[in-house]
């Protein structure tokens, strides 16, 4: 488990951007935090880490949104609106399920029984102007990905 006090959007993004590149081509990550939180600013960082060039914007009203990148795929899902787990059918989750690709999902609680199991969850809360975040492993695969995490470097550009 990390503990880290996050400054500012840009060392949020920074932070999506080196779990991106410690992130193994297939994972499971929850996003979890309050409206306003940062979970979109984090994701925007993974995302455009993975090298997606466009904008990256909440998919609230679609509830996920694709991103097939050079290497790998990446869905953004954000189930804040998501009314019943069930709806997860309609959106193609089992599908998704069975391809190679990185979840990262916003309002998990609202899609459980439907959603797999996550290999890392990341709690990120108000501290004044800072977010503090918790990064908690969950499976092997979140072990690998916070053994990789250069935390070193991120600490030099943002601390």
């Amino acid at each position: 488990m990390l503990d880290l006090k996050v400054a500012g959007e840009q060392a949020q993004e920074a932070l999506g951007a080196a779990l991106a590149l410690a992130s193994p081509p297939s994972c499971v990550i929850y996003l979890i935090g309050d409206l306003g939180a940062g979970k979109t600013t984090l994701a925007r960082g993974f995302i455009r880490a993975l090298g997606h060039k466009g904008a990256v914007k909440s998919p609230t009203y679609a509830l996920l949104e694709p991103y097939e990148l050079a290497d790998r795929s990446c869905y953004h899902l954000d189930l804040y609106r998501l009314s019943d787990p069930e709806e997860l059918e309609y959106l193609g989750i089992r599908d998704l399920l069975q391809s190679e690709a990185i979840l990262l999902v916003e309002w998990p609680k609202r899609g459980e029984g439907q959603l797999p199991p996550p290999d890392l969850v990341i709690e990120i809360d108000h501290d004044g102007e800072c977010r503090q975040m918790q990064i908690k492993s969950h499976s092997k695969k979140g072990n690998s990905l916070l053994q990789a995490l250069d935390l070193a470097a991120w600490n030099r550009r943002h601390s």
